[in-house]
């Protein structure tokens, strides 16, 4: 690999083959110059940018960060089975490294932050709030145990947050009020009481690739009319509902729901409804 651009003495873009790739490592930039080949032995990790994301602005961002949370994260990622985003999503490795940072500098100064979002994300994202306490389990293992429990409410945003095309989490708080609203409407809509913790609801949570379908404008529109006709048939109070939710959703995100969009919303809406009932 040659050096293209040196951003500090631990992270320097580099050309690998035909691709541009993010090299870090302690003391890798230290006196280089572009052109120079990327002294292999001070490698630590090497980030290939997906997405048509900017390669210079991702490097800059991780030359904020300390090379060792970096390897720290990366390695913590693969040993709870996240070998595959660490590798594919520099952006989720980055968000994670630069939260662990400020979350180590807060338990020094003693300072301690509540995450009122907790329930929610406990239940409506069940399966990333496991990953991230596994993170954070196996974190304290190498920051001897600095990292408080609540942590772990902020790394499964992160971890939700990577379907999104954009690095902030300003679209996983609003995805996750949404779908609360989404879960009140049907619940006043049926008179039903959902169990946040079941599985039919965990399963309506799957709607968060319908906001990642929306920001990315590839919303379904495409679907055989036999399908869509029979869900309309089959579940027509359903359809009324998700017609409602679907208004709410456009108007808190600004993209109107398709025809199959709001069709595939029913069956999820009574999916949820039917095994709410069998519960009561």
């Amino acid at each position: 690999m040659k050096i293209l651009r040196v951003f500090n003495n631990n992270v320097v873009l580099a050309k690998d083959g035909a691709r541009e790739v993010i090299v870090t490592g302690r003391g890798l930039g230290f006196q280089a110059k572009p052109g120079q080949r990327v002294d292999d032995a001070k490698i630590v990790r090497v980030f290939v940018p997906a997405d048509g994301r900017d390669p210079d602005h991702i490097a800059e961002l991780l030359s904020e960060i300390p090379p060792e949370i970096i390897r720290l994260v990366t390695d913590a990622m693969t040993a709870t089975g996240l070998a595959e985003q660490a590798e594919s999503q520099p952006t989720l490795v980055m968000a994670l490294a630069d939260h662990i940072t400020g979350a180590v500098q807060r338990a020094q100064r003693h300072v301690n932050i509540a995450y009122p979002l907790q329930a929610e994300v406990q239940s409506l994202y069940a399966s990333e709030y496991a990953q991230a306490s596994r993170l954070v389990n196996e974190l304290n293992r190498h920051l001897n145990g600095v990292l408080p429990g609540s942590e772990t409410v902020a790394l499964a945003l992160h971890l939700v947050n990577a379907g999104f095309a954009n690095g902030d989490l300003s679209d996983t708080y609003k995805m996750t009020g949404v779908i609360q609203q989404m879960l009140t409407i049907i619940e006043q809509t049926y008179g039903v009481s959902l169990d946040q913790h079941s599985v039919n609801v965990g399963r309506f949570t799957h709607l968060r690739y319908l906001f990642v379908r929306i920001h990315q404008g590839k919303q379904l529109d495409k679907e055989p009319e036999p399908i869509i006709a029979s869900i309309r048939q089959s579940y027509p109070k359903a359809m009324q509902c998700a017609q409602t939710i679907g208004t709410v959703a456009s108007l808190r995100l600004g993209s109107n729901l398709t025809e199959d969009e709001v069709a595939y919303l029913a069956l999820h809406v009574a999916r949820v409804v039917a095994d709410a009932r069998k519960h009561e």
